[in-house]
């Protein structure tokens, strides 16, 4: 290496330690990082230096070893200017920790090249010297937190991250209260989103799985707040802060529709956070809407349960010390209720999972109301003020829904629908061929986010692809693999190693419904509508191999039983299969080699509605698996769901739309499903089905429109008409409406329709109020418009499209702020162009 590289070198070093570590980098984890590395480098300092001032600089293998130290060092102190009070401790912690490790590892090899070297040692390089700083350097070992992270992930796997290995991670990266675990939860959420708008997906699923030990942490705190409360008597959740922790005195209302206590959200916002800490959301505006309805509840509650009402910024440190530790100063075992596990080892009941909704202490007051569960917690039973709070809270705040759409939008905590924005994410189709970015790619294989009860395949929806030549089609996000039963439950599962990413449309439950299940509804107070970080889907309970032959016995007992002609036996076949397949992949396998999956579809057409349902669940099930996708196709499914479409009970509409999505991902289906006559059926629920029917069959003609040839026949069905109408805030489909419109406006029939059902003001309402990837869709759905005709962009300029534009120029994604940037563009050439000819 030539003198002068290795010089550059030696130069970084030296910057390095000259670094000033003060202000942020003077709190941990970064000084203390920032030290171990300052000890190893000034041990080796003075002998790089011998080495590049010494004939040894011609030494090939030193050359290359300083070369790596160089590279590291300058990695580690963009990590370490990087940081802020802000930042995430957790990623800070995986990518420093090696570097340290390569810095220590190279010193070491240069110690030991200097011993076989061939080359004269300078006086300053005596073999004592090299002995004994070899041996200091040995000695600088540090504690692996980044080894203890990766065990947290493993144990994701199973029974979830142990209460000591989580308090290890706490302790060793000073998430000492519940506001510091929330801080590092939106850091990482940030660090995904940027991952994936940069196409990174390895790293946004490696960041994935921060999150979900995150996530879990937050969920042991609460239970342990919970079983230390001094309280004589269970404070409803809803009643609690979801920063604090505590009951209530003064519950404001953000900008997101969540409520907080003043102080502790206004805390909040003064660190410079300006995201709802439960949903994720952006806020609008960061005014503090005093929420009296919820403050009279609490007061009568304390007045009929005889509970003093105690300022929580008295009673609690805004940063309380950390109450991960709780359990072993208390003695309680990880085997207590406190500390069992959200995911249990039993399959989850998709009827007692369906009545679930995502609540948590004050954070079920959402933008367009108060969702409460109909469970108790076995921490905090319902109360009979809890009931009277839903209706009341429903009433006076749906209007708050209408001032901020986007908080009622996908992101809404208690939305009927889980954020489509980063909440699913079924596996791409192979051809890429149109960009469909609606709802930010979550390409998670390995982790997913368990979406919201009710909504199931909607929540988990659109892959996201890319079109070749078309960057203004949507753009969607789809989450790992969700399945769900009929009842509504979703559920993922890994596939395949070709598959890219899971399906997201599956209903049986698994482990994602299962964590809600057994988990007491406080719990889930910071999580986003999608109510994710569930890691793989895989559970050991249930994804344990087993005996395969057992079950291979038992699929074709099934598989008899399917063949008879005895409705009672059928029904029981096809009900057992279903619960089979919703238990992991070795099953789906098995039922489909016992030949289990042309007498499913067969069963299709049953005049009995029990079988049907089931039949058509159990076929939903087994197309988690790509090979199952493709064998249901050649079976000729397609015709069949169809009918079941047309004319089968709601829940089997819902269940064949969602079939129908999960077949479309193999490219091919798309073309056959669109040529069989399957859109009008899905436009009939869009328009005319269940709220879930409505979010799978958009889920399903968002995946069809992809195909270029689909796209007129889903605008001749008269899509468009209920896409607009879905696009009120109240319907919680924005997201999922708008990226299917933005595909539509590719072609001259779609755009045309738009214009005519009235689109272009509710795609001009969502660029300006609307979620992150609802303005992304809606502004290339627009610049299709306007690019196309000067009659479109003039109705576009008089609904006062562009003040919003140009802030989402300046502060959106980066595809919206193309987007925006070019729809000004457009209009600024549109009145040069006019003035000229003036």
């Amino acid at each position: 290496m030539e003198i002068s590289l290795l010089k550059m070198i030696v130069n970084g070093i030296s910057s390095f330690l000259h670094l000033s570590i003060s202000g942020n980098m003077s709190s941990e984890p970064v000084s203390k990082y920032y030290q171990k590395a300052e000890e190893i480098l000034k041990l080796l300092k003075p002998i790089i230096d011998e080495i590049v001032n010494s004939e040894l600089a011609s030494d090939e293998v030193l050359s290359k070893i300083l070369e790596e130290i160089g590279l590291a060092v300058n990695e580690l102190k963009e990590h370490v200017e990087n940081w802020h009070l802000l930042s995430s401790k957790v990623y800070f912690v995986m990518q420093v920790e090696p570097l340290i490790s390569r810095i220590r590892t190279s010193g070491l090899n240069i110690f030991q090249q200097l011993k076989v070297s061939q080359h004269s040692l300078p006086d300053e390089l005596s073999s004592e010297d090299l002995q004994q700083c070899s041996h200091k350097l040995k000695l600088l070992g540090h504690e692996e937190s980044s080894s203890v992270i990766k065990e947290a992930i493993v144990q994701l796997e199973y029974a979830g991250p142990s209460p000591d290995v989580l308090t290890i991670i706490a302790d060793r990266l000073g998430l000492m209260s519940n506001q510091d675990v929330l801080i590092e939860a939106v850091a990482l959420e940030r660090l995904k989103e940027n991952a994936e708008q940069s196409e990174k997906t390895e790293e946004a699923e490696y960041i994935d799985q921060m999150i979900a030990v995150i996530t879990h942490m937050h969920e042991r705190l609460i239970m342990l707040k919970q079983a230390q409360s001094s309280s004589p008597v269970p404070i409803p959740a809803d009643f609690c802060c979801p920063l604090s922790l505590e009951l209530m005195t003064d519950p404001v209302i953000v900008a997101s529709g969540q409520t907080y206590e003043r102080a502790f959200i206004k805390n909040w916002i003064d660190l410079g956070l300006t995201v709802c800490p439960k949903t994720r959301q952006t806020l609008a505006h960061t005014n503090l809407i005093p929420n009296y309805t919820v403050k009279a509840l609490i007061a009568n509650w304390c007045e009929s349960n005889n509970v003093r009402l105690v300022d929580p910024t008295k009673s609690t440190n805004l940063n309380p010390p950390s109450v991960l530790h709780g359990y072993m100063e208390s003695g309680t075992t990880r085997e207590s209720p406190v500390f069992a596990h959200p995911r249990s080892n039993q399959p989850s009941s998709p009827e007692s999972a369906r009545s679930r909704s995502f609540s948590s202490p004050g954070n079920n007051i959402t933008s367009g109301g108060i969702q409460l569960e109909e469970t108790s917690s076995p921490l905090h039973p319902r109360s009979t003020s809890e009931g009277s709070l839903s209706g009341i809270i429903n009433g006076q705040y749906m209007d708050l829904a209408r001032i901020s759409p986007a908080g009622l939008d996908d992101r809404s905590a208690s939305s009927d629908e889980s954020t489509v924005d980063s909440a699913s994410q079924p596996s791409l189709s192979p051809s890429r061929r149109e960009s469909s970015s609606a709802f930010g790619s979550e390409q998670s294989q390995t982790h997913i986010r368990a979406v919201s009860d009710s909504s199931a395949l909607s929540t988990a929806n659109f892959p996201q692809e890319t079109q070749d030549d078309d960057n203004n089609a949507p753009h969607l996000s789809t989450s790992p693999g969700h399945s769900r039963d009929a009842s509504g439950e979703l559920n993922t599962g890994p596939e395949t190693a070709g598959t890219t990413v899971m399906l997201s449309t599956h209903r049986e439950a698994e482990s994602p419904v299962r964590l809600f299940e057994t988990r007491p509804r406080s719990q889930a107070i910071w999580r986003r509508p999608s109510e994710r970080l569930v890691p793989r889907i895989a559970s050991p309970a249930i994804e344990t191999k087993g005996d395969l032959s057992g079950i291979e016995a038992q699929v074709r007992n099934l598989v008899e039983g399917l063949r008879s002609s005895d409705l009672d036996a059928q029904k029981e076949a096809t009900a057992e299969l279903r619960l089979l397949a919703k238990h992991n992949m070795d099953n789906r396998i098995a039922i489909a080699n016992c030949g289990a999956i042309n007498l499913l579809v067969d069963l299709l057409r049953s005049a009995d509605t029990a079988i049907q349902e089931n039949a058509v669940t159990a076929l939903l099930n087994l197309s988690i698996n790509d090979n199952n996708k493709t064998e249901i196709a050649s079976a000729g499914a397609i015709e069949p769901l169809i009918h079941v479409l047309e004319h089968g009970s709601p829940e089997a509409k819902e269940n064949s739309a969602a079939t129908l999505f999960s077949l479309s991902v193999i490219e091919e289906n798309k073309i056959s499903i669109g040529r069989s006559g399957a859109i009008r059926p899905l436009v009939d629920l869009l328009g005319n089905g269940t709220p879930r029917g409505k979010k799978d069959a958009a889920t399903a003609l968002f995946n069809l429109s992809i195909f270029h040839e689909n796209k007129n026949r889903i605008v001749q069905a008269g899509a468009v008409r209920h896409l607009v109408e879905l696009m009120d805030p109240a319907a919680g489909m924005v997201d999922k409406a708008v990226a299917v419109l933005a595909n539509l406006a590719t072609i001259l029939e779609g755009r045309n329709a738009i214009g005519e059902e009235g689109g272009i003001p509710v795609l001009v309402e969502v660029v300006e109020l609307g979620s992150a990837r609802g303005k992304e869709n809606a502004a290339a759905a627009l610049l299709h418009l306007c690019l196309h005709s000067d009659r479109f962009l003039g109705k576009v300029l008089q609904q006062g499209a562009v003040p919003p534009l140009v802030a989402l120029s300046q502060s959106g994604t980066p595809r919206a702020k193309e987007k925006a940037q070019a729809l000004l563009n457009q209009f600024r050439n549109q009145r040069h162009g006019n003035a000229g000819r003036g």
